[in-house]
């Protein structure tokens, strides 16, 4: 299980939870300053990172329209010579700040994403990319939101019916971004080289800070923790979630225009693990 970047300790946080009964972290204050730097250092150390301009290029609404689910991605270039193998996405305010990371099996000169997630309150965003000589590239924005507390906001969904259904899939091939028109841009001009993989799973993602609504008592954390996705037989990327990916989460990802079949498989938090099988139709 890879480790995701936390605030805090998870026992710490939930204990704060059933103490407030709210909103575990919302911004930051004053006295807490920059949260990017501390997130920063314990991703990457002292590694240096380059100004991604001309490499990462972030999509992502001024303001969300739907703080559970907003869709927030990027475009990724490398140099030439070089190569994207990952991807990792940060929400500096939320609870659990990486948000996503998307590690390539087969590095791609250009890449691109987009995700569903939760955004808990107003936060800088940071997309940084590994290229495949070591060198790390960044961009940053930022995203107003309409409340706070998205992460421990009630499901959407009834958690019995969520469970029925946890870990069934849609996959299917498609040219119209659901976020952004220059992640649309990309996807068209890379139409012969690339397609885009629009993958939607069912799961709750309960967060572990949200409370059932009949019973009173807060729902255990579970949410999605992998996703491996292999083309033609051959691993693509894996993706590694946290509890920042909004409830049910689609992802959107820029696959070989060749490929024929994907399979995908989900492993969530409790141990849960998904399968499902897509041989794709002509594009």
């Amino acid at each position: 299980m890879r480790t995701l970047c936390l605030r805090f300790s998870l026992p710490l946080c939930l204990s704060l939870a059933f103490a407030v009964g709210t909103v575990l972290i919302g911004p930051a204050s004053a006295a807490e300053d920059d949260p990017w730097p501390a997130i920063r250092e314990q991703l990457y150390g002292n590694r240096p990172i380059a100004p991604g301009d001309g490499t990462v290029s972030l999509e992502a609404p001024y303001r969300s329209a739907n703080d559970a689910r907003t869709v927030i991605g990027a475009t990724l270039a490398a140099p030439d010579g070089q190569s994207i193998r990952a991807v990792t996405l940060v929400l500096d305010e939320n609870p659990m700040p990486v948000s996503a990371v998307f590690h390539l099996s087969r590095p791609m000169a250009r890449f691109a994403f987009e995700a569903t997630v939760r955004v808990n309150g107003p936060t800088p965003v940071h997309v940084v990319a590994e290229l495949t000589n070591g060198e790390l590239v960044s961009t940053e924005g930022f995203v107003k939101t309409s409340g706070l507390g998205a992460c421990a906001a009630p499901p959407g969904s009834d958690p019995a019916i969520a469970l029925a259904t946890l870990g069934d899939m849609t996959i299917d091939i498609g040219h119209e971004a659901r976020g952004s028109s220059s992640l649309l841009g990309e996807f068209s001009r890379l139409r012969n080289q690339q397609a885009s993989l629009n993958l939607g799973i069912s799961h709750p993602s309960h967060s572990g800070m949200q409370m059932d609504q009949i019973t009173l008592l807060f729902i255990p954390m579970r949410y999605v923790e992998t996703i491996n996705i292999d083309l033609d037989g051959q691993s693509f990327v894996e993706v590694t979630g946290s509890i920042s990916l909004s409830e049910n989460p689609e992802f959107r990802l820029s696959i070989p225009a060749a490929t024929q079949v994907v399979d995908v498989t989900m492993t969530d938090t409790n141990g849960t693990v998904s399968r499902k099988t897509q041989r794709l139709t002509s594009y």
